[in-house]
């Protein structure tokens, strides 16, 4: 159901990694059950709770882009890692699935030093709209945390999705305990199985203004303006998006010290209440007794 959502039929191996079942025959067993009964169906080596060929199509066009998209979203991870204040990068969102079309933006989950968030962040910002030309097709950076505080606080279905299928490019270290502040979503999906992060990039020596900049602002000046350019980010989002509600924007905005989330539409809660409707609309057809998701 939940990936149904994004058209996204799976494999045997990719349902156990998402199953409480350990037992590869009873998953088995499970599913044959749920294709008898018409409430699953299976196209080519795929399932899903449609039963559209098409899918299985538009899946395999968009595993064959993501992997020919691969080169390029490295070297844009290369890049944000040299900036300054950057200590590690992942691949996140639908490239992170293995998934990329036409309508698909390479998503960065960026970890920063402490306390000098807001300044990576602009500079970012500020390349993209300068170099870019404000396109974020190749360089959506919309995701930054800072390696003191690394906990993630949404906790549902889709925020452990994420954090699992997260792929780090730079700074293994930082990755690895981001995993174990964040092992509560390998709760969600016991059969999935983290990669070794020790092949990630290391980044040796940044370039000489990168290290020039982090050296300007090392002290407490650097705080300061980091502060600075958080308090004029935060009141530019809340006026442009006035109409979103507090409790929302807390959500989808969330801008702290050591967080910045930048996803106005909130994805978060769009796609939970998705999930919901299906789920709700299956107990229904079915006698099923599945639980809403939070969002």
């Amino acid at each position: 159901m939940y990936y149904s959502i994004f058209d996204y039929p799976l494999k045997f191996e990719e349902i156990l990694e998402f199953s409480d079942n350990t037992k590869e025959n009873e998953l088995q067993t499970d599913l044959d059950y749920l294709l008898k009964q018409e409430i699953i169906f299976k196209n080519g080596p795929f399932y899903s709770i449609s039963d559209d060929y098409n899918l299985t199509v538009k899946r395999g066009k968009a595993n064959e882009m993501a992997d020919l998209i691969m080169p390029k979203a490295r070297s844009k991870a290369h890049l944000i890692s040299n900036f300054p204040f950057v200590e590690g990068v992942a691949f996140s969102g639908s490239l992170s699935k293995n998934y990329f079309d036409k309508n698909s933006d390479i998503d960065f989950f960026i970890i920063t030093k402490p306390n000098r968030l807001w300044i990576a962040r602009t500079l970012l910002i500020l390349y993209k709209k300068i170099f870019l030309l404000n396109s974020r097709k190749y360089f959506c950076v919309n995701y930054f945390i800072s390696s003191d505080h690394l906990v993630i606080n949404d906790r549902n279905r889709f925020t452990a999705t994420e954090l699992v299928t997260l792929l780090p490019y730079s700074g293994f270290k930082h990755f690895n305990n981001f995993i174990k502040e964040n092992y509560w979503a390998y709760e969600y999906f016991n059969n999935f199985k983290r990669e070794d992060l020790r092949d990630t990039v290391e980044i040796a020596n940044k370039p000489f203004l990168s290290r020039g900049l982090e050296k300007l602002f090392e002290k407490k000046i650097g705080e300061n303006f980091d502060e600075f350019l958080k308090s004029i980010t935060v009141k530019k989002w809340r006026s442009k998006f006035k109409g979103m509600e507090r409790k929302q924007f807390d959500i989808a905005m969330r801008s702290t010290k050591s967080v910045s989330k930048h996803h106005p539409q909130n994805f978060q809660k769009l796609v939970i209440d998705k999930l919901n409707v299906k789920i709700e609309e299956y107990n229904t057809k079915f006698d099923l007794n599945l639980s809403l998701e939070d969002a």
